[in-house]
């Protein structure tokens, strides 16, 4: 059984067909690598269950995710991280493969890798008050996941490499301006605006819906199969610097 991610499935008529991946790890949901192994669970259930027509990822009232768990980060040898790495792409590319409608409805903060997941949504929707940011820099790392790609391909190289470098937070406005988001509505309306958005599409087609997500995210990957690894070898490189400068007791990681 997942101790911090749980499938919920409507049963009211309204909105039969409607699933929430609803991610519970308080007071951060705070990402870790038994949290990537469950939400890759919860994504393949969501995917196989004939029940479910559009899915809802949510983080709860108060916070979307602050990204990954810096206290596990902190623990692990660079071998460790590049299981990680693993563990994070699978589960990103797990939610971006659910073969039906999603979106994610940010509330607080969606940060790091918390930013990489939402953008494995087709849509999201935030609270006017989140607070967005690729904070990776921060932690002397590099977005990984598909963070990278995600998030140049969301808005261009240019302020993608601005995002990154400097780590910075950003609010709603900003993330809708730049394409991040696809909506911002009241803190208290954001449960509500993503399951109107999803509620569109509990009868339609199914395979036709599929078939078409497939099809818009096939013509958008970037170059080949080996992007991943690439990507996975950058981050793997980044950390091992910082895990022998920590071993120095360099904090910069220089």
């Amino acid at each position: 059984m997942s101790e911090f991610v749980r499938v919920v499935v409507s049963d009211g008529s309204q909105d039969a067909g409607l699933a929430m991946l609803l991610l519970s790890r308080p007071p951060t949901n705070a990402l870790t690598r038994q949290v990537y192994r469950e939400i890759i669970a919860g994504a393949a259930e969501l995917g196989r269950r004939d029940d479910v027509a559009a899915v809802i990822l949510f983080g709860g009232h108060e916070i979307f995710s602050a990204g990954d768990d810096m206290s596990e980060l902190r623990r692990l040898t660079p071998a460790e991280a590049d299981t990680a790495a693993r563990v994070r792409r699978a589960a990103v590319d797990a939610v971006a493969a659910i073969p039906k409608p999603t979106v994610a409805a940010i509330t607080g903060y969606a940060l790091g890798a918390g930013l990489t997941l939402a953008l494995a949504a087709d849509w999201r929707v935030s609270g006017d008050n989140a607070r967005f940011g690729a904070t990776e820099i921060l932690a002397n790392l590099v977005p990984s996941g598909g963070g990278l790609a995600r998030l140049t391909r969301a808005v261009g190289p240019s302020r993608a490499k601005e995002l990154v470098f400097s780590g910075r937070f950003f609010d709603a406005e900003e993330a809708l301006a730049l394409g991040l988001i696809d909506d911002k509505v009241a803190p208290d309306d954001v449960y509500t605006a993503a399951a109107a958005w999803a509620r569109r599409f509990l009868d339609g087609p199914p395979r036709a819906l599929a078939a078409a997500k497939a099809g818009i995210d096939e013509v958008f990957e970037l170059a080949s199969a080996e992007l991943p690894a690439a990507e996975r070898r950058r981050y793997v490189e980044v950390f091992a610097a910082a895990y022998r400068a920590d071993a120095r007791g360099d904090s910069d990681g220089r």
